[in-house]
């Protein structure tokens, strides 16, 4: 076969991502406030870019089946600039010059609304931070004890622990600040610390580290000696503390490994309760029609505009050629971004509403109704693609009059329902473990397995195991450990 040159015709596929484009799916995955940031970052590079004064939102009513061909309608560059992708995955190569131009401004204020009777769920809990120590026991010690004034005692010390989770006051002064005898105060102590995590409350090292190995069923004698003397162990004087323990080399080495197993500081676990506040991306208001009105938080979106009396001027005083075509530049790129804004708010707002629209229920009635949603489900009802509604849904929060909640909050796993029609989310099945365990007879403490049948009652068809996934990661204790704190909670 003889060698040489030859030219050949081959045929193929390539997504090509513009600059433009990149930009544009950047924004789609940025809250509000980062889009902000670079609105002012575009503002110091772009001398034709201006921040309009807000304006009055405009809204529109959209009837359930009407609801996709009212608003939200886009066109084919709008629509690619939301996937992010060509049509059947063609390369893709988008000039900006080939955009309506003629549009200047973004509407941003642009409103959707949601008419009643459509499906949605509710919502009891904030998603905005994770809860402090102190929330973390408030909510603990209601279900332990049913004493009001032990209860306070109880949140008062909560209140008053540090942020590794140690006391820094004795009994006796918490007597005397409230008002109340020593021994309460003890056994509010108490109850404090036998709630979770294992070692709050603590007034030492020692005594947190006792704690610990009470729960652990290791507290014994010779544990009780080298916690009395943690001080020979950090001078590491073991042969001595070994002595003073009367144990052999291997018992003394068990000890010691099961005394690094602790965790020194438990408060640190949790928030200080002080977070960052959480700025909504996305407000959901209910109307008087028993619907919804949603609009994305013009307090975090200014409105851009082109300045197109400005770009007149200075292209009058341009006389180079090079002035000219950076100028054109300019303007090319101020209205790419004022379209690709507008784009992303249309995006998110399209999105956020078949969100609302399916947990509705949460919405209306609390977690109990939320429903297992997936983002594929959302991005087949509005005929996008998967990984432009992840976009959207990262980094966005939703503010409802049950609170401020990530958008991705509203994506749950479903659990099977004992009926075999459908399923329910993970979180409203938690929400009725709760609910069990906290209404449960201090004498007649739940197993998991009593809380199977109850909840197979209540339409949840769950395993024994996964109760206590489930149960135990809302932070709630086996039936023995409950037994033991409502026991402990019951003595006055």
């Amino acid at each position: 076969m003889a060698l040489g040159p030859r030219l050949d015709l081959r045929q193929s596929q390539s997504l090509v991502m513009t600059p433009q484009l990149q930009q544009a799916i950047k924004l789609l995955a940025l809250s509000n406030l980062e889009v902000e940031a670079f609105i002012g970052e575009a503002l110091e590079a772009n001398p034709l870019l201006d921040v309009s004064a807000p304006t009055e939102p405009e809204t529109a009513l959209i009837e359930p089946d009407e609801q996709r061909r009212t608003t939200l309608e886009t066109s084919p560059a709008d629509q690619l600039i939301a996937e992010g992708r060509a049509e059947d995955d063609r390369p893709l190569d988008i000039d900006p010059s080939a955009l309506d131009r003629d549009r200047d401004t973004g509407d941003w204020a642009a409103d959707i609304r949601i008419s009643p009777g459509e499906d949605g769920p509710g919502i009891d809990e904030r998603g905005d931070a994770p809860p402090s120590l102190a929330e973390h026991l408030h909510a603990q010690i209601g279900a332990v004890t049913r004493d009001p004034m032990l209860a306070f005692i109880a949140r008062h010390i909560a209140s008053e622990l540090d942020e590794a989770g140690y006391l820094p006051a004795t009994c006796a002064d918490i007597a005397r600040e409230l008002g109340v005898d020593e021994d309460e105060a003890e056994a509010a102590l108490a109850l404090v610390q036998s709630l979770d995590p294992t070692g709050v409350g603590a007034r030492s090292l020692g005594e947190c580290l006792a704690l610990q190995a009470k729960e652990a069923d290791r507290y014994d004698p010779c544990m009780a000696r080298l916690l009395d003397n943690l001080d020979l162990l950090a001078r590491g004087e073991l042969p001595r503390l070994k002595r003073m323990c009367g144990v052999d080399d291997e018992d003394f080495a068990d000890m010691l490994a099961e005394l690094r197993g602790y965790d020194p500081k438990p408060g640190l676990r949790f928030g200080s309760g002080g977070g960052d506040p959480v700025t909504p991306d996305i407000l959901l208001i209910p109307r008087t029609d028993g619907g919804w009105d949603l609009q994305l938080n013009q307090a975090t979106l200014p409105r851009l505009v082109v300045n197109r009396s400005y770009y007149v001027e200075m292209r009058g005083a341009c006389d180079d050629k090079a002035a000219r075509g950076w100028l054109s530049d300019k303007l090319a790129d101020a209205n790419w971004l004022v379209k690709a804004l507008d784009q992303r708010a249309r995006t998110i707002l399209k999105v956020a509403s078949e969100v609302v629209k399916q947990q509705d229920g949460f919405f209306r009635h609390g977690v109990s109704h939320l429903k297992p949603l997936t983002l594929r489900a959302v991005a087949e009802a509005i005929e996008m693609h998967e990984s432009t509604v992840s976009r959207v849904t990262s980094n966005k929060y939703l503010a409802c009059p049950r609170g401020t909640f990530e958008l991705k909050y509203f994506f749950t796993s479903g659990v099977a329902s004992a009926d075999g029609e459908g399923a329910v989310s993970a979180n409203a099945v938690k929400a009725a473990i709760k609910a069990l365990i906290d209404a449960e007879d201090p004498k007649a403490i739940l197993s998991d397995d009593t809380l199977v049948d109850l909840l197979r009652e209540k339409g949840f068809d769950l395993a024994r195991r996964t109760v206590a996934k489930y149960r135990e990661a809302i932070g709630l204790g086996s039936s023995v450990q409950r037994r033991r704190q409502k026991a402990l909670a019951g003595i006055r």
